[in-house]
């Protein structure tokens, strides 16, 4: 195996194996994962509870248990330290196990640069440390943040997936209840308002370089559980808007469909009204 400076490829002894690279896997410090801290991973499929095929294109995958990941603010006033870092099957990030003073241990987002042995503490405010946590309103301009509260108590979060980061960029401006908000970057580039009494983790969440992995052959699909899509062009017209003609042709559309034919490029298909207030810049086009 040759190791490059983003991923790790494979000796080319097949086809599918010459461009296939797979992440590096040096900072992972345990194996075998805390089994307390383990539950049941129920497989669907895809499937609703009638049997019928409710998301497209999932199926298969490896058999996995779920980590139960808990928020450092849990926690609050509790410096924790980092006793391992690990692999996750379940999220492109990796997991960091923590130990308490009372040796109670639980698992969260690993942010990078964490190394073992590192301690970290969640705080109305804390020192600005990779992997501490505390309110968004003490968390200085230009900040770098990950693993965002939607909601003040709330256990939904933003900027959780590899690599991810969020900046923070100013207070509010406004009378009455926008002074409670701050302006935060999402990795998207959208600029949203985001209550201040939210927690947030100072860094960037672990394993940068995931997005690099190439796959490299279709049975590394099927591990993760994508099952094969048809292209709208090879079906028949009864089953895709695309569907029909002979040999190789257009669409023969103004814009192209989904299968049941919604515009499928350049249009907006956010419905969220109830929360637009809150977007003070959209994301970027791709």
């Amino acid at each position: 195996m040759n190791k490059s400076r983003h991923t790790i490829g494979y000796k080319p002894y097949t086809a599918s194996r010459r461009f296939m690279t797979r992440e590096d896997y040096s900072e992972i410090t345990k194996k075998t994962p805390h089994k307390s801290l383990l539950a049941k991973l129920q497989k669907h499929g895809g499937r609703d509870n009638l049997g019928h095929i409710s998301i497209r294109h999932q199926g298969g995958q490896s058999k996995r248990f779920y980590r139960i990941i808990s928020r450092l603010d849990e926690f609050l006033d509790k410096p924790a330290k980092i006793v391992a870092i690990e692999y996750d099957p379940n999220r492109s990030g990796r997991i960091a196990l923590l130990e308490f003073a009372d040796k109670k241990k639980i698992y969260i987002l690993a942010p990078a640069k964490l190394t073992v042995g590192d301690s970290i503490l969640a705080s109305e405010k804390t020192p600005v440390k990779i992997g501490n946590r505390m309110k968004l309103k003490n968390i200085s301009t230009g900040a770098q943040i990950y693993d965002i509260q939607t909601n003040p108590g709330s256990k939904n979060g933003m900027v959780r997936s590899a690599g991810s980061l969020a900046m923070v960029l100013a207070l509010a401006e406004g009378e009455g209840k926008r002074g409670n908000y701050m302006q935060v970057k999402l990795p998207s580039g959208e600029i949203r308002l985001i209550h201040k009494e939210c927690f947030a983790s100072i860094g960037q969440v672990s394993n940068i370089l995931h997005s690099t992995v190439k796959i490299g052959k279709a049975g590394r699909s099927r591990w993760m559980g994508i099952r094969p899509t048809t292209r709208g062009k090879a079906q028949n017209p009864v089953d895709h808007p695309h569907g029909g003609g002979e040999g190789s042709n257009s669409v023969g559309l103004k814009y192209p469909k989904t299968p049941w034919g919604k515009p499928a490029m350049g249009k907006i298909t956010r419905k969220n009204k109830r929360t637009n207030k809150f977007i003070v810049r959209r994301k970027r086009a791709k």
